[in-house]
């Protein structure tokens, strides 16, 4: 059975290697690492690229904490251990251009013991202006991976991604979906740990092809004014949800994470205007009539 060790070195190498991806691909700015501790066990390395010729901002974070499970947690996962150990990947993109959309995975593990024992993860894109083909192309490639593993992942991960990514306040989703998943173990999947483990892996080598390509075809398209504070009200959705309703944000928080790597995932710089409404048969009209639950993308 896949040791936690290993496991953390894996998530790792995925995130040595989507840096150097990601690098290559903006083609001026650098990822600026930072090495941390966790008061109670454990640490990461938070890595943050700023102000590149495409990526205005991102980060791809990697961490490996242990140590004594808050109450509140406790009684959220039912459980009367105490010691814990989580490790993962967490990325989110930002980027210049408004017809780029930013994207967002995760994937993480979670240890109380031999028998409870977890993974969990997601991918999703948030376009500014949602691009039928993109989208199409997108969650074809997360249904590529999932079905290498089990046929049954994509359209189950896809809904729990659909309701998991939405702004309730605002009865819309976050962007175009991808999938989400929590708790995958031997018991609810018909899969060994090792398994699970190796798709995980897959899903997490997935984001750098997947993002290179949407960034390709989009990162020389020219941008008027009024796209670019679209992208900017957008962003404010996404700081919306991060702050309201993120489950990682929440865990981060309640554990005495890092709160500069937790909060990695807003934006530079975003706009909220008051009871905003596009005009009517606009780009902007069409995004949010398509940011909803239950597209069928494929």
């Amino acid at each position: 059975m896949i040791k936690k060790e290993a496991i953390a070195l894996a998530y790792k190498e995925i995130q040595d290697e989507i840096c150097q991806t990601l690098e290559k691909l903006d083609g001026s700015a650098s990822f600026e690492e930072e090495l941390w501790e966790r008061e109670g066990g454990g640490g990461g390395r938070t890595r943050i690229i700023q102000n590149g010729r495409i990526l205005e901002k991102g980060g791809v974070n990697f961490s490996a904490v242990y140590g004594k499970l808050p109450e509140t947690l406790k009684k959220s996962f039912g459980v009367d251990e105490d010691d814990f150990f989580a490790t993962g990947v967490s990325i989110v993109i930002h980027p210049n251009n408004p017809l780029v959309p930013i994207i967002h995975m995760n994937i993480r593990y979670f240890e109380l013991n031999d028998q409870i024992r977890w993974f969990g993860g997601g991918i999703d894109l948030t376009p500014h202006y949602v691009d039928e083909t993109d989208a199409r192309y997108f969650h074809q490639q997360l249904k590529a991976v999932c079905d290498k593993h089990d046929s049954t992942f994509y359209g189950k991960f896809k809904k729990w991604a659909d309701d998991y990514f939405y702004i309730r306040h605002r009865q819309e989703t976050r962007g175009v979906g991808g999938i989400f998943y929590d708790k995958l173990n031997s018991e609810n999947t018909g899969l060994s740990m090792d398994e699970i483990f190796a798709f995980s892996c897959d899903l997490g080598r997935t984001f750098a092809p997947t993002y290179t390509t949407l960034v390709e075809k989009n990162r020389h398209k020219t941008f008027t004014e009024q796209q670019k504070n679209w992208q900017l009200i957008r962003r404010g959705r996404y700081v919306e949800f991060n702050l309201v309703w993120d489950s990682g944000t929440k865990f981060g928080l309640e554990t005495n994470g890092r709160i500069e790597s937790i909060l990695m995932s807003l934006p530079a710089q975003a706009n909220w205007a008051y009871d905003y409404h596009p005009e009517a048969g606009s780009e902007e009209a069409k995004t949010l009539s398509l940011l909803r639950k239950g597209i069928n993308w494929i």
